[in-house]
C-alpha cells in the first residue's frame, strides 16, 4: 500500500498546484495528460481477454457499467434543480439542459486512476481486477456517447459528433474483429511511441475540426483509441500477465499528478479565459436571464457550499454501488461491494465534462459544488483503494470464476 500512499498524496499534491495556477500551460498539462493515459491504456489492452463465445456476457457488463453512470448521472441532476435552483425555475427546460449537462462529471470512473492504483495495491490478478477492468472501461465509454446527444441538445444535431459516432463504433469493431492479432513490437519504448502517436492523433483530428467549425470540435478521448490500439497488440509468447515495468510506474506516478493539475479552478465562478478553450461558447439558452441556471444571482457562502458538496458526493457515491447487486453467481457480497467502491473514483474524464460545462457558459454555485465534489473523490481515492483491499482480503479467485 506504500505506492498507493505514493499516487494519492502526487493527486493531493498536483490538486493543489492546479488552484495556484489558474490555467497557466493548460494545454500542455492536458496533452502529456493525454499522454500518460495512452500508455495506461494501451498496456489495459493489451492484458484485456474476452471469449467471443459469450457476448452476452459483455452486454450485461455494458449494462451495468451504464446503470451505475447513469444513477449518479440523474441523482446529482435532480439535486441541482429541486435543491440548489429556486422552486419558479423546476419547470424551465433550459435549467434541466444545464444540470444534465453539469451533472454528468459524477458518471466516468476514472480508468486510468482505478487501474493504477489497484496495480498498485496488488491486485492484478484479482477477480476484481478483471471486473473492474471492463465496467470502468465500458462506463468511461458510455459517458463518452452520452455527451454526443447532451451536446446536441445545447447546440443542435451537428455533422461532428455523427462523426464521432462512426468512429467510436469502428474502433469497437477492430477491437472484436482483430484482438491481439497486430504483430508489432510491444517492449516500452514502443508503447511510449504508441502512446504518443495516439495522443497526437486525436489532439490533430481536433484541432482540424475546431478549423472547420470551432463551435463543436471533434474531440475523441484518447482513452478508447489506446485501449483499442493495445487489443489489437499481439502478446509475445511467454510474457508475464500482469507484468508491471519500471517505465509504468513512473508514467503513472506522472500520471496522478496530471490528473489533480487537470481540476478546474476551484471558485464560485471561474472565468472562461482562466482555462484552456476546448470549445467556443455557446449559449443554448443565452436568451434567459442568468438566474436561469440558478448560478449566477447570488452566491450561498463557503459552510453552504460544503453541505451541498458532502451531499452531492454521498449522492453520486451511491450510485456508483449498483454493481454490488450484481454479478451474484461469480462473486461474494464482499468482493461485489469491493467491485462498486472501486468504481468510485473520478478523474480526467469528469475534469473534462466540467471544462465542456464551463464553454458552454454554466458557472457560479453549482458549478463549483461540481468541482469541489470531483476533488473529494480524488482525495479519497487511496481510502477507497484501502477499503477495496480490506474487502477482499482473503478471497481466492479460481479459473471457474474468471468472468473474462
Amino acid at each position: 500500500m506504500k505506492r498507493v500512499l505514493l499516487y494519492s498524496l502526487l493527486l493531493v499534491g498536483g490538486l493543489i498546484s492546479s488552484q495556484f495556477l489558474a490555467g497557466f500551460g493548460a494545454f500542455w498539462i492536458k496533452l502529456m495528460t493525454m499522454f500518460c493515459l495512452s500508455f495506461i491504456m494501451i498496456h489495459v489492452g493489451h492484458e484485456f481477454d474476452m471469449d467471443k463465445m459469450r457476448p452476452r456476457q459483455y452486454a450485461w457488463d455494458y449494462l451495468v457499467a451504464g446503470t451505475a453512470a447513469a444513477f449518479p448521472w440523474i441523482l446529482c441532476a435532480v439535486y441541482f434543480v429541486i435543491v440548489m435552483a429556486p422552486r419558479e425555475l423546476w419547470g424551465h427546460v433550459d435549467q434541466w439542459k444545464g444540470a444534465l449537462l453539469l451533472a454528468r462529471f459524477s458518471s466516468p470512473t476514472s480508468a486510468g486512476v482505478l487501474f493504477s492504483m489497484l496495480a498498485a495495491a496488488g491486485l492484478s490478478a484479482t477477480w476484481l481486477f478483471r471486473k473492474a477492468r471492463i465496467l470502468a472501461i465500458f462506463d468511461d465509454l458510455d459517458t463518452i456517447l452520452l455527451m454526443i446527444p447532451l451536446k446536441m441538445m445545447m447546440v443542435g444535431l451537428r455533422w461532428q459528433l455523427l462523426v464521432m459516432v462512426m468512429v467510436i463504433l469502428v474502433l469497437l469493431w477492430l477491437a472484436w474483429r482483430y484482438l491481439h492479432q497486430w504483430r508489432l513490437p510491444v517492449g516500452w519504448p514502443w508503447m511510449l511511441l504508441y502512446a504518443g502517436i495516439v495522443t497526437a492523433v486525436c489532439e490533430a483530428i481536433y484541432l482540424a475540426s475546431r478549423v472547420i467549425d470551432d463551435t463543436v470540435p471533434v474531440h475523441l478521448e484518447v482513452l478508447l483509441p489506446a485501449f483499442v490500439l493495445g487489443c489489437l497488440l499481439a502478446r509475445p509468447s511467454g510474457q508475464a500477465e500482469h507484468e508491471e515495468s519500471p517505465v509504468g510506474v513512473w508514467v503513472s506516478a506522472c500520471f496522478m499528478v496530471l490528473v489533480g493539475l487537470s481540476m478546474p479552478p476551484i471558485q464560485s465562478a471561474a472565468p472562461a479565459e482562466m482555462l484552456e478553450p476546448i470549445e467556443k461558447p455557446v449559449l443554448a439558452f443565452a436568451n434567459v436571464s442568468a438566474s436561469t441556471l440558478a448560478l449566477k444571482d447570488t452566491f450561498p457562502g463557503w459552510g453552504v457550499i460544503a453541505w451541498h458538496v458532502l451531499l452531492i458526493t454521498l449522492l453520486a457515491n451511491l450510485g456508483k454501488m449498483f454493481p454490488s447487486l450484481c454479478y451474484r453467481r461469480e462473486a461474494t457480497l464482499r468482493e461485489r461491494i469491493a467491485i462498486a467502491v472501486g468504481m468510485f473514483p473520478r478523474g480526467e474524464v469528469g475534469a473534462g465534462v466540467l471544462v465542456i460545462s464551463l464553454s458552454y457558459g454554466l458557472a457560479g454555485p453549482s458549478l463549483t459544488v461540481a468541482v469541489l465534489s470531483l476533488a473529494l473523490n480524488l482525495l479519497l481515492t487511496g481510502v477507497f483503494i484501502a477499503v477495496v483491499k480490506g474487502l477482499i482480503a482473503g478471497t481466492t479467485t479460481t479459473p471457474a470464476r474468471k468472468s473474462e
